[in-house]
């Protein structure tokens, strides 16, 4: 070395492994599905408030610019995020059930999914499916099994749209606390209505809770359960009722669907 010529120092190992090297990553820094995951931990975390593309960033451990290189606004996040929920909505019994049966199952699985994610409804009900193939998917399926069922075009999605206005609302429910419809100092005063409450799931306590007594009807597992199968059963029985079909299109009569046993809940609380 020259006399006088300052003396380099050589990174250490450590070092050397902790900086990326320049160039295209191995592995992509980014995925759809790993945005996803993360933008769904946010809002489980923080509400809907908390899902901002800077914090979305900092949780996937990038800059903004490279978030917005795969995404190009919060609204293709959201798109995301729709899609991936929608994609977990079972439809399997268009293609295998009758309609009213299908439509129990397609329904129970839409509000489990979404009650899991309550502070997602007031956007994606709002949210237009455009360029969301999973959610395209599940409707298709739903259209063509009403299709199938006798339905005339013109009416199949206003039925949907009623179920999931019902659907959204009872994923709500789900997750309200059991004393929601406690009066308190005022059941004095609301004879019928606190006798009522008092009185809500009496049938659905003690062992034979979530079995099936010898009538053949299912008694519910939770008050969420029992009134979302109460006001399922009723709308699907109102619409069969109301809706012309096809020559040779029957639905399941709405005795037989009463006595139909509601699909295990797997929502809230169960990993969706």
């Amino acid at each position: 070395m020259p006399e006088g010529a300052a003396a380099v120092e050589e990174p250490s190992s450590q070092e050397t492994r902790g900086r990326r090297r320049a160039g295209r990553p191995v592995r992509a820094v980014l995925s759809s599905s790993g945005i996803t995951k993360a933008a769904l931990k946010l809002v489980g975390a923080q509400g809907y408030q908390g899902l901002t593309m800077a914090a979305l960033a900092k949780s996937l451990n990038v800059a903004p610019s490279a978030l917005y290189n795969h995404v190009r606004s919060k609204q293709d996040v959201l798109l995301l995020v729709e899609d991936h929920l929608m994609g977990r909505v079972d439809v399997s019994g268009f293609a295998s059930k009758p309609w009213a049966e299908a439509v129990v199952d397609w329904a129970y699985s839409y509000r489990n999914v979404f009650a899991a994610h309550v502070p997602l409804i007031p956007v994606i009900a709002l949210l237009p499916v455009t360029n969301a193939p999973a959610t395209i998917t599940m409707y298709e399926a739903v259209t063509q099994g009403f299709q199938d069922a006798g339905w005339p075009p013109e009416s199949i999605i206003d039925a949907v749209v009623a179920l999931e206005s019902f659907i959204y609302g009872s994923a709500y429910d789900v997750n309200a606390p059991a004393d929601i419809f406690d009066a308190g100092s005022m059941a004095l005063e609301s004879p019928h209505f606190s006798a009522a409450v008092a009185r809500r799931g009496a049938a659905r306590q003690g062992p034979a809770a979530g079995t099936r007594p010898r009538d053949g009807t299912a008694v519910a597992r939770s008050d969420a359960d029992a009134a979302f199968d109460l006001g399922l059963r009723a709308l699907v029985s109102g619409m069969a009722a109301v809706v012309p079909r096809g020559p040779g299109k029957e639905v399941v009569a709405a005795s037989r669907l009463a006595a139909t046993e509601p699909p295990t809940l797997t929502g809230a609380r169960h990993g969706i």
